[in-house]
């Protein structure tokens, strides 16, 4: 196995997780701008306030994407497993 094998199959690996993360992440991000602006403009400093908005809408875009994800991955392991002949011999 060469280096530059190496470097590609962790390259692929890490575009992958970066694909399958951003979208949720992003959203949790935009919620929790969004409700911290709320709370400083209302001035109500509750903890727990941000959670279930992050927490509904993360799992919502996570349902919705679910097709699209479930694509990414099994693309990335059939490429995988078909690349396997050609990284042992």
């Amino acid at each position: 196995m060469s280096h530059q094998l190496v470097i590609d199959l962790s390259r692929q690996a890490i575009m992958t997780a970066l694909m399958i993360a951003a979208p949720m992440l992003l959203i949790a991000l935009g919620v929790g701008l969004v409700v911290s602006i709320i709370q400083s403009v209302t001035q109500i400093q509750e903890q727990t306030l941000a959670f279930v908005p992050k927490l509904v809408l993360v799992g919502g875009a996570f349902i919705v994407g679910m097709p699209w994800l479930l694509q990414i991955l099994i693309r990335y392991t059939t490429e995988l497993f078909r690349g396997i002949p050609a990284m042992v011999g």
